[in-house]
């Protein structure tokens, strides 16, 4: 599934601006694993790994709240 524009801009910008500082401030652990993080950026949702060892957060899944969690 392809994101419209909008969106991506949106998420984008999230992305850049909000996480960079501290990921776990703006976002919530998955039950059940504590390396897995959600982050809401309007009805969207993004599915991340932190890794504290590298310093990196590398991005799962993106998509509609509706769908994500499927």
């Amino acid at each position: 599934m392809r994101l419209d524009p909008p969106v991506q801009r949106r998420i984008l910008t999230f992305i850049e601006s909000r996480i960079p500082d501290d990921p776990r401030r703006v976002g919530k652990t998955m039950q059940g694993d504590q390396r897995a993080w959600r982050y809401r950026v309007g009805d969207y949702r993004l599915v991340c790994n932190l890794d504290d060892a590298a310093r990196t957060v590398v991005i799962v899944r993106i998509g509609h709240r509706r769908e994500i969690y499927r």
